[in-house]
């Protein structure tokens, strides 16, 4: 029965994968087959995370459910970190991303800017250092 809960994501990453690139082949706009690849991700997460739960749910006694409720918070707290660094990385990523090449460019016209372009670049490096730093945080009340 785990196995199934296995194969589940990685038969619908499968399909949504090939029915998106069908769909781009046939003449739908990529930004269109992007959204379906997203609305899918969001299924399947749905499904894999809520099946668990309410299988679990059914056959659990009062010992086994305090033991589920606290793996469950374990898992939670977890994934709650993991978001946390992963998001915060991308908007560092998006953020040096566009800071970076206006901070060259306004050194490479005024040689005096360059301290100031630095900061701004700083600025959003410090924004994935945040999500560390909440994530740590999560991990040490868990633990």
């Amino acid at each position: 029965m785990d196995y199934l809960f296995l194969a589940i994501p990685v038969v619908f990453g499968i399909t949504s994968v090939l029915l998106a690139n069908r769909a781009v082949s046939k003449g739908c706009k990529r930004k269109k087959a992007l959204y379906m690849q997203i609305a899918s991700f969001c299924v399947v997460f749905l499904i894999c995370f809520l099946c668990p739960m309410i299988a679990s749910a059914d056959e659990a006694t009062e010992a086994a459910a305090a033991a589920q409720t606290a793996a469950s918070s374990m898992g939670m707290g977890l994934i709650g970190a993991g978001i946390a660094t992963g998001l915060s990385c991308i908007g560092g990523g998006i953020a040096v991303g566009y800071a970076a090449p206006a901070a060259i460019g306004a050194t490479s016209e005024d040689s005096a800017n360059f301290g100031k372009s630095l900061i701004f670049v700083a600025l959003g490096e410090g924004v994935a250092l945040y999500g560390m730093l909440v994530s740590i945080l999560i991990l040490s009340k868990l633990g």
